[in-house]
């Protein structure tokens, strides 16, 4: 077995920030969707954005979810279980619990300003505290269950994740790198694809944590998929050796899944039977190829550090959390206008992302305080380094990390 290394991966930095993006021009979209309503929509609909969204809601969340178990294994070099759970407690329910009181409510609130409701948002807000679920209520946590889904999992399952990457977990981490042989990495794929496609007919998705079964179950195989392949790097070998193959067959199954979409061929739900269940197999068997794709193009061509890359690794956390909101607000004005839907879009993307940023710049990245409640590692104090001692007394140098 090749030995673990511990050193920081770029391109799994590179791979979350690019997700985290699409998830920005995921949200921007959403306004202009068909078929498909949001909490903002445009009086009109693009086919171009609607495909567009179809497209990246394949495997934006799933490669966010593939890429926070290989940030698992990261954490638990240094940790054991415990001390992992009270990072992860920190570092995820506080900004959950915080998102949820103040960054969520005026989403709600632009939403229910375009149904009819003529209050300020300061008389809105107490509603929130009825706890009542959105959408029947104002109590959300919207575009944050991906944090509430991601706590539960890793506090669930820190003892065998600290077993897997401890001296006990060396025969089980030795036992996988057979999966790296050929194609049998694909192999990872086949409990999602046989969950989801058992499942979801009943269950569908919600985000709500209480009634979804199938996909609380689904995501979860995403983490510890990226876990296990950190676990073992010849796994992470085998999708960069095999990432064509993956892009291949990604690319093939998007045409096949659209034939059937724009030609309208619908299938005999009525009495579901063994071909029904082979065509709800294709999406998640379409999301692992494109996250196998991703992360094998990811490790061959991404690993490289630029300047930047620390800057953003710090704010990628706190604009997930801003980003939705300042769409929802940026959106709510802007289908207003008369301009083409195309000059919205852009206009959208291009001011939230900057607003998101110059919120996190100005006000969050700064202050302790707003660095707890935004889930970041707090400001290390300053470390004064002496010189040589034959350097002067008052050459010094300052070291601040955060």
């Amino acid at each position: 077995m090749q030995p673990l290394s511990t050193s920081r991966q770029v391109y799994l930095d590179w791979l979350r920030i690019l997700a985290i993006f699409g998830v920005l021009l995921f949200h921007s979209a959403r306004p202009f969707a068909e078929n498909d309503p949001w909490h903002v929509n445009n009086a009109t609909y693009s086919s171009v954005l609607s495909e567009f969204s179809f497209w990246l809601s394949r495997f934006r969340m799933h490669l966010l979810f593939f890429v926070s178990g290989t940030v698992t294994w990261f954490m638990l070099q240094k940790r054991d279980a415990g001390q992992f759970t009270r990072l992860r407690i920190r570092r995820l329910l506080v900004p959950l619990l915080f998102g949820m009181l103040i960054i969520v409510p005026p989403q709600v609130y632009m939403e229910r300003l375009t149904q009819g409701y003529k209050g300020n948002f300061w008389s809105f807000y107490p509603s929130i505290f009825d706890f009542t679920p959105y959408p029947k209520g104002n109590t959300s946590w919207h575009h944050l269950w991906f944090i509430c889904y991601l706590i539960i999992y890793d506090i669930a399952l820190a003892p065998v994740f600290a077993w897997a990457t401890g001296p006990k977990g060396l025969k089980f981490r030795n036992s996988l790198a057979a999966l790296a042989s050929g194609k049998r990495i694909y192999l990872i794929i086949i409990p999602s694809v046989i969950w989801f496609t058992a499942t979801v007919l009943k269950f569908p998705g919600t985000n709500d944590l209480v009634h979804d079964w199938c996909y609380f179950f689904y995501w979860l195989t995403f983490l510890v998929a990226g876990f296990i392949c950190m676990l073992q790097p010849a796994l992470m070998e085998s999708l960069e050796r095999n990432r064509r193959f993956s892009l291949s067959m990604a690319f093939l199954l998007l045409v096949l899944i659209n034939y059937f979409r724009w030609n309208k061929i619908e299938l005999d739900w009525e009495h579901v039977n063994w071909v029904n269940y082979l065509y709800i197999a294709r999406q998640p068997l379409h999301s692992w190829l494109w996250v196998f794709a991703l992360v094998g193009y990811g490790r061959k061509y991404l690993n490289k550090k630029l300047p930047i890359q620390d800057y953003l690794n710090q704010a990628v956390y706190p604009f997930y959390i801003l980003h939705q909101t300042v769409i929802v607000i940026v959106a709510y004005y802007v289908v207003k206008t008369d301009d083409t839907i195309g000059l919205k879009y852009l206009f959208i993307v291009i001011t939230s992302l900057g607003a998101s940023m110059l919120i996190y710049h100005l006000f969050i990245r700064p202050f302790p305080v707003m660095r707890w409640l935004f889930g970041m590692k707090a400001i290390e104090e300053k470390k004064v380094i002496k010189e040589a001692p034959k350097a002067a007394p008052f050459e010094l140098i300052e070291e601040a990390r955060y």
